[in-house]
């Protein structure tokens, strides 16, 4: 039976050879918000490993709008010159979609890098800055006290996000995802853990989806038609008493399709240190299968996805349309090139690797001299 991972997906006027996704990965390894060599390698391998889809890291609209003082960033000219030249490369010499995901970090923003602790970094600190939300009120004891955005704060973000997508348009990306998950601004906005307004911008869920959607309608406003743009969000808070759920999350993604929105990335938590996370191999394909099943709309799944069968047995299953990796890439970026081979499939190699391909193996290189008989 052919396999299911590796047919192609049509996403507007963008066709994916394959199903399987690389995930965005923080790197935090920018330069101002520049990418640097560090992304033209980590993304240049990923880009002629034959994945469908390669996504660039979480990317700041503002400079406070960054997880960490290392996060990439598209708020400047400088900004996106770096990230064309990997771009270009990633195009001139791979054999994928190159897509990228916008983000604000809201009130978990200022932070430092995972391999230090990733604790908060204070606003009066010279590496840090202060911090806004959809309510003033901190992720966890011990973090910023973030400004509660007012009208003028969110239509300042609202229009970094509009200028982001253009640069992304002039630097030739495929497709476009905004991040609304993991506890970052808008997913701050859609959940009542972190927004605690009482103006038309919380309370019912109408009103916290309001200006998610707000910022979803103005880039998809200025990305051109023919372009797949998507959101990323949390299915669940995972704290018990939470009303951001899966039913909540699968309203949110019908109105997203209605929006103009061609799939989802379905993740979870992330907003809340209170969160109890039942987690283990595929443990979030079960949220993606539900929106799926009532929203009706495309889906990613993401989360533990290690081994070709089981992507695969989550495709056949209808469970998502695609299948998104992040750790598993990073410990195996030749994946997609291994999954071929265990479902009897094809992916693309790049030519200077084409020897590696099984059906080469073995075989002298030509130009070379045969192995000896033995």
């Amino acid at each position: 039976m052919a396999s299911q991972l590796f047919t192609p997906i049509t996403l507007r006027d963008v066709e994916l050879p394959n199903r399987i996704i690389v995930a965005p990965m923080c790197q935090y390894s920018a330069d101002g918000g520049s990418a640097t060599d560090w992304h033209l390698m980590h993304l240049g391998q990923f880009a002629v490993s034959g994945v469908g889809l390669l996504f660039v890291e979480a990317t700041g609209v503002e400079p406070e709008g960054r997880i960490t003082p290392g996060c990439v960033g598209l708020y400047s000219d400088a900004n996106e010159a770096a990230l064309k030249r990997v771009v270009d490369f990633c195009k001139t010499y791979g054999n994928t979609k190159i897509g990228m995901q916008l983000a604000h970090a809201g009130r978990k923003a200022s932070t430092d890098f995972p391999w230090v602790g990733g604790k908060p970094i204070p606003a009066d600190d010279a590496r840090g800055w202060h911090t806004e939300s959809a309510s003033a009120t901190p992720y966890a004891d011990g973090w910023q006290t973030p400004a509660a955005m007012d009208d003028q704060a969110m239509e300042r973000i609202k229009q970094a996000f509009v200028q982001a997508t253009e640069r992304c348009v002039r630097i030739g990306f495929d497709v476009l995802e905004l991040h609304m998950a993991h506890g970052y601004l808008f997913h701050q906005f859609l959940s009542p853990i972190s927004n605690q307004r009482t103006d038309a911008y919380g309370g019912s869920l109408e009103n916290r989806m309001r200006f998610p959607l707000e910022v979803f309608d103005a880039a998809r406003a200025v990305w051109p038609k023919g372009l797949p743009l998507g959101v990323r969000f949390s299915a669940t808070d995972w704290v018990a008493g939470s009303s951001w759920d899966v039913s909540e999350s699968s309203e949110f993604a019908t109105v997203l399709k209605a929006h103009g929105c061609d799939f989802v990335d379905v993740s979870s938590g992330g907003n809340s240190p209170a969160q109890e996370i039942a987690a283990g191999p595929g443990y979030q394909s079960g949220f993606a299968a539900d929106i799926r099943r009532t929203s009706g709309i495309a889906t990613m799944a993401v989360g533990q996805i290690t081994s070709p069968q089981q992507a695969e047995s989550i495709i056949r299953s209808g469970q998502a349309d695609m299948v998104a990796l992040a750790r598993g890439m990073l410990y195996n970026p030749r994946w997609a090139w291994h999954a071929a081979e265990a479902l009897n499939a094809e992916a693309a190699y790049a030519p200077q690797y084409m020897r590696t391909h099984s059906s080469l193996r073995g075989l002298p290189i030509p130009g070379n001299p045969p192995a000896p008989k033995t």
